[in-house]
């Protein structure tokens, strides 16, 4: 284990963030002196759980973060400072609907089956200006300007500082690209462990929010900012590896389509569990505005609107671009990166547990010819029904943690009354003259 105080000493770390992120995907942090981290790391960090969106309240006692040392992460924009992952604990236990605790969970149950989950993500964002009302480059303006090379290249010195952060940290970076939306972008790195990634990915949405602030620029990853552009995915890559994280045990060269047939049960419960995942992958209001969409002025929105899978086709909920893993291309930009993993694992675990059969895969464009799939399982159209959907999946309820869905979906009820208590401009355009 790594003390804390003594990596400030050899890396000239004058304050440490002590982090964690809530029910909303909100990262939380204080900033403690290095004089002070050795009793932040025995201890914790001191914070009221009412004060975030914990579903808590003023009466409860104390909650600590205690930081997880195996995360710390010096900020490459500004080194004296290193952000660390922590765990919520309060009278001495877990804090059971904290997400990251909830992900560790799931990967304990996965451990005492000798497997571990290996997951990569595919984070998507826009660059807009300052007031969040249009996209910062104007002269961003094809058709379909995806891969665009000259409205990349206006964007570099943000999108190289980004990348030369990640190669600096060690997580392999290896790709980066103007996206299908104009003002959209999307930087890759490697896969790793369940709980390693999901830290990259909740460090990276910070990093990339801080590093446009520094540009004069606002980093989004709304699911749905501008109702006629493809709206920001967060793509899954999930596979499954022995203890050691030796052998992919979804990979089979002699399986269909190079799966093997414990993923294909995984993939099972993925499918069965299907709607419920839905809440967690797309949490917000605003995540189906992506979701179910019409037609952008690109020509596709690349997002799912059926529970469907099929091998190297990215119309469908699920893609198989190779043997050995598979793409979850359900979520948004708002994803909260600890409990969308957690919630894959859970649904993974019960299809393996009950050997569910996904069925078999489409290999048609469900864009265009998914009318004719008369069986398929069409996503949610909102929130609510998502979250009903994960209220009926008791098994889901229950793989995952009761205090953690009974949390969540709670918020989430809370927040889409408070949406449902919104007048639109487009109900008064439509209804005033009733």
């Amino acid at each position: 284990m790594t003390d804390l105080a003594e990596y400030a000493k050899h890396n000239g770390v004058e304050y440490f963030q002590i982090s964690f992120t809530d029910l909303f995907g909100v990262m939380r942090a204080k900033l403690v002196p290095a004089s002070a981290i050795a009793d932040m790391q025995k201890n914790g960090a001191g914070f009221a759980g009412f004060a975030v969106w914990l579903d808590m309240t003023p009466a409860h006692p104390d909650m600590f973060a205690i930081p997880d040392p195996a995360s710390v992460t010096q900020l490459p924009w500004k080194p004296e400072v290193a952000w660390v992952a922590a765990d919520l604990h309060m009278e001495g236990r877990p804090v059971a609907q904290a997400p990251r605790v909830a992900l560790k969970r799931q990967i304990a149950r996965a451990a005492e089956k000798g497997w571990r989950m290996k997951h990569g993500v595919e984070c998507e964002f826009f660059l807009i200006d300052p007031s969040g009302e249009a996209i910062a480059d104007k002269a961003d303006d094809q058709i379909k300007p995806c891969y665009d090379i000259s409205a990349l290249m206006r964007r570099y010195d943000v999108i190289k500082e980004l990348c030369d952060a990640m190669q600096t940290l060690g997580w392999g970076p290896y790709q980066n690209d103007h996206e299908d939306a104009n003002g959209q972008f999307e930087m890759n790195w490697d896969y790793d462990d369940a709980l390693v990634t999901a830290d990259r990915h909740a460090f990276f949405k910070y990093m990339a929010k801080t590093v446009a602030e520094k540009h004069g620029l606002r980093a989004t990853f709304m699911p749905k900012p501008f109702i006629h552009l493809t709206g920001n995915g967060c793509h899954a890559h999930v596979s499954l590896w022995d203890a050691d994280g030796a052998m992919n045990l979804f990979d089979d060269p002699a399986g269909e389509l190079g799966v093997s047939a414990l993923g294909y049960n995984f993939l099972g419960g993925l499918m069965a569990h299907g709607p419920a995942l839905t809440a967690f992958s797309s949490p917000t209001v605003n995540s189906y505005k992506r979701l179910n969409a019409p037609r952008t002025t690109s020509g596709a929105t690349w997002s799912p609107n059926t529970i469907t899978y099929g091998g190297n086709n990215r119309t469908h909920m699920i893609r198989i671009p190779d043997g050995g893993r598979f793409e979850l291309r359900l979520a948004d930009g708002a994803v909260n990166p600890y409990l969308y993993p957690a919630a894959i694992l859970a649904c993974g675990l019960d299809g393996i547990e009950r050997k569910l059969d996904p069925g078999k895969r489409l290999d048609i464009d469900m864009y265009a010819e998914g009318w004719k799939v008369k069986n398929a399982k069409l996503l949610p159209l909102n929130l609510l029904d998502a979250l009903r959907a994960l209220e009926a999946d008791k098994r889901l309820i229950e793989a995952l943690g009761p205090e953690v869905s009974h949390a969540f979906v709670k918020l989430k009820l809370q927040e889409w009354r408070e949406f449902k208590a919104h007048l639109s401009e487009w109900e008064r355009q439509y209804t005033l003259d009733c």
